[in-house]
């Protein structure tokens, strides 16, 4: 059993983005999704739950059954695929410019939380759970999916992790916030390094 897998969600509609490919969008010179699997560089298996992009290597991809289903949904599909199961699974959206911090800080804080626990995630500043920044014991994350309706389609993650023991990390702004807008991803340019967001 390996320490850690991860599960990349990259099949949003990216609606207020007008449709766009948000996780190819390029933010420092390293698409969005590029952040995602060097965060989980090292990790296995690492699957990516969206369309699949050519010349992206050491991860598997897959689709929910109906497609944008929601991230519960598309967690579900991603387990369904694994016969050997990590220890730990990494959840992470592929729209956070500060995900390789995040990633490191789940991780690095792991050790500290009580033995009993469930998984961890970012708190924004306002505390608000950060359900797909988190790092989950991929067990009970399993028994939870296996519990959920329909393959989890229309399911919050939310509901999907109500059962389990997860403890929230403070963490800084930069970490949790993600692009859901043009404004958005101008800004984590700005911070991050990189050309002016594209609206064409």
């Amino acid at each position: 059993m390996t320490p850690f897998g991860a599960i990349l969600l990259a099949g949003g509609r990216a609606t207020r983005l007008g449709g766009a490919a948000k996780p190819l969008l390029e933010i420092g010179g390293r698409t969005l999704l590029q952040l995602a699997l060097d965060a989980t560089r090292g990790c296995a298996p690492v699957t990516i739950v969206g369309d699949p992009v050519a010349g992206v290597d050491g991860a598997q991809w897959v689709r929910e059954d109906p497609p944008f289903g929601g991230p519960a949904a598309a967690i579900v599909a991603a387990l369904h695929t694994w016969d050997d199961d990590p220890e730990w699974t990494f959840v992470l959206a592929c729209d956070l410019p500060g995900v390789v911090d995040a990633a490191a800080r789940l991780s690095r804080d792991l050790p500290l939380l009580p033995a009993d626990t469930d998984g961890v995630c970012l708190g924004d500043a306002g505390s608000r759970p950060q359900w797909l920044t988190g790092l989950y014991r991929t067990a009970p994350l399993r028994r939870a999916a296996a519990s959920l309706p329909d393959r989890g389609d229309g399911a919050s993650v939310r509901a999907l992790l109500d059962d389990l023991a997860i403890t929230v990390l403070a963490a800084p702004a930069a970490e949790t916030e993600d692009v859901d807008t043009w404004e958005d991803l101008e800004r984590a340019r700005t911070r991050l390094g990189g050309p002016e967001a594209e609206r064409s």
